[in-house]
């Protein structure tokens, strides 16, 4: 005879807690202490016990399902926030499922508004403007964004990024460098603040930042831009770019155009994306903590769905500076 599946009773039982316990630690309607949480899971799993999401659904209105939308899952950035949210969406037991808007601003609207009727709450990229955005409040599910953005009143995180490129400005000035370019991207929002950081650094020592675009966040980019940079009128000592990827392959094609780096120009990134380590020269980079964003944005938009006041607000990262061999002093 099939033996007969768990219930919640069982589980029950087997924790030492009520069927109301259970129920409303399954069906994510409220928080419990470590220990208690401990001891369910303990029991769910040792019992086997699944329960039905169709029909939890149906009772309480919620999927478990928390929708991600990213700009390009091929930037490793958005790959390691991805892998950070996910990691804390399993273990509350909620399933993520991904919108890749492909750096498509147009795209985005529909898009994240279809996202939103699958799921229970969002976890927002966006290069839109903030206020075109106003939108994102009215999607009656709660919404954390992966950018700062005041006006909206919705909790959001991310990187300071001034600080970002006044540290690689400063790093780059005790090296001895003094003919800086930014090789930057436009359409992001946070281009001018990154631009505004080593503008800020270059000034206090009396130096400018001769400022050139990618037009995409990209290594193919980077490379199409690098002649432009490096042949032209002002050539640098020192290049700041917008991303990794962007210097990645800068880096590709000033070395095809027979330069000697670091020795003719120190290239520095911004992301700390993980294949920056093996390049050659390995690059210079900081570290945003992609994955961290991840489990952050994750957990508020949890606080956020359990109606904790305390998820609303801005959480900025403080950047890290990591050197390594593609820049170096110049005597």
């Amino acid at each position: 005879m099939k033996k007969a599946s768990p219930t919640i009773r069982d589980v029950a039982a087997a924790a030492g807690v009520s069927v109301a316990t259970v129920s409303k630690f399954i069906n994510g309607a409220q928080r419990f202490s470590a220990p208690v949480e401990a001891k369910l899971r303990a029991a769910i799993d040792s019992l086997g016990y699944r329960s039905n999401p169709l029909a939890r659904s149906m009772i309480t209105g919620r999927t478990r399902t928390i929708g991600l939308a990213i700009l390009d899952i091929s930037n490793p950035h958005f790959t390691n926030v991805v892998k950070g949210a996910n990691r804390i969406a399993l273990r509350h037991d909620y399933t993520l499922l991904l919108v890749d808007t492909e750096e498509n601003q147009a795209r985005e609207r529909t898009l994240i508004e279809a996202l939103a009727q699958r799921v229970d709450g969002l976890i927002v990229s966006s290069r839109m403007p903030e206020e075109s955005s106003q939108w994102m409040t009215e999607l009656r599910k709660p919404v954390v964004l992966m950018r700062r953005a005041d006006s909206l009143g919705l909790p959001s995180l991310g990187i300071d990024n001034h600080l970002t490129t006044y540290m690689l400005a400063r790093h780059l000035l005790n090296q001895g460098h003094r003919r800086f370019a930014y090789l930057g991207f436009g359409q992001a929002r946070l281009n001018e603040e990154r631009i505004e950081g080593a503008r800020q650094c270059l000034a206090e020592a009396g130096l400018t930042l001769d400022v050139h675009d990618a037009h995409a966040p990209t290594a193919e980019a980077g490379e199409r831009s690098c002649s432009a940079v490096m042949l032209g009128p002002n050539q640098p000592d020192a290049v700041i770019c917008y991303n990794d990827l962007i210097a990645l392959g800068f880096m590709k094609e000033a070395t095809s155009l027979g330069f000697k780096l670091p020795r003719d120009v120190s290239v520095t990134g911004i992301d700390n994306v993980p294949y920056g380590e093996y390049a050659s020269p390995a690059l210079t980079t900081v570290d945003i903590q992609s994955e961290k964003m991840g489990e952050t944005a994750m957990l508020r938009l949890i606080d956020a769905l359990a109606g904790k006041r305390d998820a609303v607000g801005h959480v900025t990262f403080e950047p890290r500076l990591i050197v390594r061999d593609s820049t170096m002093h110049r005597g």
